[in-house]
């Protein structure tokens, strides 16, 4: 399972940087392990010394949550998973990619999770992961701004485009992967949203690529809620 997603991501990133370098764009793929500090230490020295510097680090490593089952009901694995996961490889990456960035004195590190730290039923270990999260993004901007390096992230929750049924069954296997379901899930995120509409995935793109420019030289230390809904 694990090398068929693999694979697949790779697929995609590749058509991806593909579609990049033929509007005369540069870009390149590589297959690191998230949760190997030697290999990550690795890829960002690499990717220093080839493009000259290191300049944006964002995380989207999966990290294996289990939705949908009370917490009094959950297995110990199943909570603890994402919990171990989500702060391993967002503190490897940060970390790697913090060093590189400290001596020319410019950088940003972005993180991205639900915004779900704040008492979200039936998340399982979502809510422990995503405050862990944001604490530790808010920690390493006060330690790292003086080097002029930020640190901020987003909340996002919910993105049509990312929505497929072997997503939601590998987040809770007792949902029935059909068209309805699909249908209804979608319905109730939007239905929840402030503003009655779920944000594409080009408009947080937009909004990663913002915080990232200097136009937004100002902003560090923060989450942006970009998921319409308010902090559960």
């Amino acid at each position: 399972m694990l090398e068929t997603t693999v694979a697949s991501v790779t697929s995609a990133l590749t058509k991806l940087a593909d579609e990049i370098k033929e509007t005369g764009g540069l870009a390149e793929v590589a297959v690191v392990d998230g949760l190997d500090e030697t290999a990550v230490e690795k890829h960002a020295a690499s990717v220093v010394a080839e493009a000259g510097s290191l300049d944006i680090s964002l995380n989207l490593v999966p990290r294996g949550d289990v939705q949908g089952i009370p917490l009094v009901e959950m297995s110990v694995e199943d909570y603890v998973r994402p919990i171990t996961t989500g702060v391993t490889t967002n503190f490897i990456t940060a970390r790697a990619a913090a060093r590189h960035m400290i001596t020319p004195g410019s950088g940003v590190i972005l993180a991205l999770d639900s915004g779900s730290a704040y008492g979200s039923p039936m998340m399982g270990a979502t809510g422990s992961i995503d405050a862990a999260l944001d604490t530790y993004i808010r920690n390493l901007a006060v330690e790292i701004g003086p080097h002029g390096v930020r640190a901020l992230g987003i909340w996002v929750a919910g993105i049509p485009e990312t929505f497929t049924p072997e997503k939601l069954a590998a987040v809770n296997n007792q949902l029935p992967a059909s068209p309805e379901m699909m249908g209804n899930i979608l319905a109730g995120l939007t239905e929840a949203r402030m503003t009655k509409r779920s944000p594409r995935l080009a408009e947080v793109a937009s909004t990663l690529a913002f915080f990232a420019s200097d136009d937004a030289m100002g902003i560090t230390g923060t989450f942006v809620n970009v998921t319409s809904m308010y902090p559960s």
